[in-house]
């Protein structure tokens, strides 16, 4: 990991700690959302509110930029990708530990992380089993709340490569909206 990055993931750290969700942040939810996915939005911690809000707006702007009005489901897809982390919510050195297993070993992380999805994880593979699978997991409580299926799918990829060539202009739309969603998650 590059020293710009490193600084990136303190800043991020720090911003986790103490970051809520405004008032503002919490109307432009309520405009977005139905009910049931804002009742979703309303389990995930104080501060993973705050980065959903922050994806959200990034991607609101990255699809201005690019002269597209954001798809309703690329938007509930910003809000909700990491709704699979209120199954077993993370602790703060949990989330420590997974930055730094996925930049010092990155190998072992996902090794760490293939645990069985079905029982609850344990011990100190944890937060690399709920790191790996909180994608699933979100989709599908997603899905049982009646959200679209490409949001559900949205969600579900949201942590899966994209080879570089499958973003030409010749790409799916989701796999278009999936690139948008990732790149904004990874610098938010």
């Amino acid at each position: 990991m590059s020293p710009g990055r490193w600084g990136y993931r303190v800043r991020q750290f720090f911003e986790t700690l103490f970051a809520h969700p405004t008032p503002a942040d919490l109307e432009l939810v309520r405009e977005t959302l139905t009910p049931a996915q804002a009742a979703l939005f309303r389990q995930l911690q104080p501060s993973e509110q705050a980065h959903a809000v922050r994806v959200l707006r990034a991607v609101q702007e990255t699809c201005q930029a690019n002269g597209m009005e954001p798809p309703a489901d690329l938007l509930a897809a910003a809000l909700l990708h990491d709704l699979g982390k209120t199954r077993y919510p993370l602790r703060i050195w949990e989330r420590v530990m997974i930055v730094l297993g996925k930049a010092i070993l990155p190998t072992f992380a996902a090794r760490w992380g293939r645990e069985d999805s079905t029982r609850p994880p344990r011990g100190w593979a944890r937060p690399f089993v709920i790191a790996a699978h909180h994608p699933g997991w979100g989709a599908n409580m997603a899905a049982e709340q009646g959200t679209a299926p490409r949001a559900v799918a949205l969600i579900r990829r949201h942590q899966d490569p994209l080879p570089p060539h499958r973003l030409s202009e010749n790409s799916n739309e989701e796999d278009r909206l999936l690139a948008i969603l990732q790149a904004v998650d990874d610098e938010s």
